[in-house]
């Protein structure tokens, strides 16, 4: 017998109502979002930047948005999925519609920044495996960026034509 397919999911752009949708799904993440002064940042910035929302069985399961770092550059400023969404392909389809849209943009890098493998946290190694999964290569430490507590790893994704 075959495995059931998972359920068709449908990235698109928000223009509205953008922090309720971080709210909601950052606040599902406490293990990737505990920082309550971190988490509220994040809740914030994403009612002012480009946000793309997944959608599967009638519901929004995960978002991505999006910051311009460079001219060459976009930036994945905060991504989340609903936990119960995990490992069902919809961070996958965030950072390929992320990546098509900073293509479309003239963009030649997609970039993330993550938790570093100097801190021991099972959660973020996962997290570093699902980027590199994505085709999101390390560039550089930067220890100071969060703080000595949160070491932060760049990674960055080629955008091909």
């Amino acid at each position: 017998m075959t495995p059931p397919l998972p359920p068709p999911i449908v990235v698109a752009p928000l223009e509205h109502s953008k922090e309720e949708v971080a709210e909601a799904i950052l606040r599902d993440l406490p293990d990737w979002f505990g920082i309550e002064e971190a988490t509220l940042g994040y809740i914030a910035k994403a009612g002012r930047l480009p946000m793309l929302v997944a959608r599967a069985e009638g519901q929004t399961v995960g978002f991505v948005c999006l910051e311009q770092a460079t001219p060459a550059a976009i930036d994945v400023h905060v991504i989340g999925v609903l936990r119960a969404w995990h490992r069902q392909g919809v961070g996958h389809a965030l950072i390929d519609a992320a990546a098509a849209s900073a293509r479309a943009q003239g963009a030649a890098l997609l970039t993330v920044k993550t938790l570093s493998s100097r801190h021991p946290d099972p959660g973020y190694a996962a997290t570093r495996r699902f980027y590199e999964a994505e085709g999101f290569l390390p560039v550089a430490e930067l220890p100071e960026h969060w703080g000595p507590d949160n070491p932060c790893l760049l990674m960055a994704r080629v955008l091909t034509p």
